[in-house]
């Protein structure tokens, strides 16, 4: 891994505070009105699943490997200071305290009393790197596994699960709760792939009922088929739909979905009340908790994410409402999925795209650190109670090497061929992008260590 200095991360990074994410949109897949195939055939383009697959793909079905993941996006770069790994009493701790977890010899922040009571059974990696200080390009290498390209798009990882693994559930595999400016895409594996994006579970999911009765919906899809559909083929490709529009695919799938009783996994107000309140009153705890619903329903990866760590200023004011959110929810999550027995088949990360700076700066705000930051791992064949690398407690010193006060770094690149692998996925397998070029799945190393013997 290349040398990096203060400087280097300080050009990457801009000069003033990042602005705020605006939240987007759910994406709609059924219109209102006389719109109402195209509406589905827009938006279900989205979220359908991949038909054609080549009989060289090796997806791979073995019971013994997790079933989902859980991915907990924390959008903005969380301080691995004042989460997971506080250096109290350290003129880089700033005010946290260190609060002993349930991990023996481990501290967290003090700022999460909750998820110290469910630490024994992660994975702690406190010596994650990256070579990106930007949050888009960090953001991209973090969900993919990629840095950016300008030749092509890499898939996020859940994409990567959905195309590898099979599936058979009305609803799509791979879901996205809150996201914002940078959703999990499909890449070069197709739009198909996308995540399918979707707010607070607390509303309804719009568009899943006809605004018109079943027969003249019917009506309508029939004429699509018969007149539209028929005029849109001539002259073109023969497998148009199946590797391209899949605007057939796409409108049978959406209304195979808007029959399905499986849309009551969106729906968090069928638990118990004590259950709800498990997650904590925030759109990310009711985030959470509609993702144990919906692994447990089948859906291969949901990504849940929590805006808002990009505390440049008035760190630790920050930092205190969002881990207050976080700490509900995560140990919720962890909780729910262990009562449930599902931890076992289901991977969850917590993280976001880097850390924040062991130094504090004028605004009492941390800015952007790609070095030394912090993933927590639960769940699958993860190791429990395993803590890997190691910070410095002492501040960097201009124009060292910010990777020597580092044990044992980690990659992004051997973060996510952990995952795969831990999925039972060969992440050395080149799949044809489709421009002809043959790409791995990553080109990362698997980190052993992490797994239960």
């Amino acid at each position: 891994m290349e040398p990096l200095n203060q400087d280097s991360i300080a050009s990457q990074t801009s000069d003033v505070a990042c602005s705020s994410f605006q939240q987007m949109e759910r994406r709609r897949f059924i219109s209102r009105g006389a719109g109402l195939a195209t509406g589905v055939l827009g938006g279900w383009t989205v979220i359908a699943e991949q038909l054609a697959r080549s009989s060289s793909s090796k997806s791979r079905v073995d019971h013994s490997r997790p079933k989902s993941l859980i991915f907990l996006w924390l959008q903005g770069g969380p301080s691995q200071l004042e989460t997971f790994d506080p250096h109290p009493r350290k003129k880089i701790g700033g005010s946290i305290k260190g609060l002993e977890s349930s991990l023996q010899g481990t501290q967290i922040s003090d700022l999460l009393p909750q998820t110290a009571e469910v630490m024994h059974l992660s994975t702690l990696v406190r010596s994650m790197t990256s070579k990106e200080g930007d949050h888009e390009r960090a953001t991209y290498t973090m969900k993919t596994g990629w840095r950016p390209d300008p030749t092509l798009i890499h898939p996020a990882i859940g994409s990567v699960l959905c195309h590898q693994t099979k599936g058979n559930i009305e609803i799509p595999r791979h879901i996205s709760i809150l996201a914002s400016q940078w959703p999990a895409r499909g890449g070069y594996m197709g739009p198909q792939l996308d995540a399918f994006q979707v707010g607070d579970p607390n509303a309804p999911i719009a568009n899943l009922s006809s605004p018109v009765d079943t027969a003249r919906r019917d009506r309508r899809l029939a004429n699509l088929q018969s007149i539209a559909e028929a005029e849109f083929r001539k002259g073109r490709l023969r497998n148009l739909d199946s590797e391209r529009t899949q605007q057939i695919t796409a409108t049978q799938r959406a209304l195979k979905m808007m029959n399905s009783d499986q849309i009551e996994a969106f729906e968090i107000g069928k638990e118990p009340a004590s259950v709800v309140k498990l997650f904590g009153d925030s759109s990310f705890g009711r985030g959470c908790l509609a993702a144990v619903r919906l692994v447990q329903q089948g859906v291969t990866c949901v990504e849940v994410e929590l805006n808002g760590w990009d505390t440049h200023a008035n760190n630790h004011g920050f930092h205190q409402s969002q881990c207050k959110i976080l700490d509900a929810a995560l140990y919720g999550l962890i909780t729910e999925l262990e009562r449930r027995e599902m931890l076992r088949d289901t991977v969850v990360v917590c993280g976001g795209e880097f850390g924040r700076t062991p130094t504090i700066n004028v605004a009492e705000g941390r800015d952007h650190w790609p070095i030394g930051f912090s993933t927590a791992i639960f769940g699958g064949p993860f190791r429990r109670g395993h803590v890997h690398g190691q910070t410095s407690p002492e501040e960097p010193i201009a124009g060292e090497d910010p990777l020597t006060r580092i044990t044992d770094p980690v990659s992004i690149e051997d973060l996510h061929a952990t995952i795969l692998n831990s999925f039972g996925i060969d992440f050395s397998q080149e799949i044809q992008t489709p421009v002809g070029r043959p790409l791995a799945l990553s080109h990362g190393t698997v980190k052993k260590s992490w797994f239960q013997s």
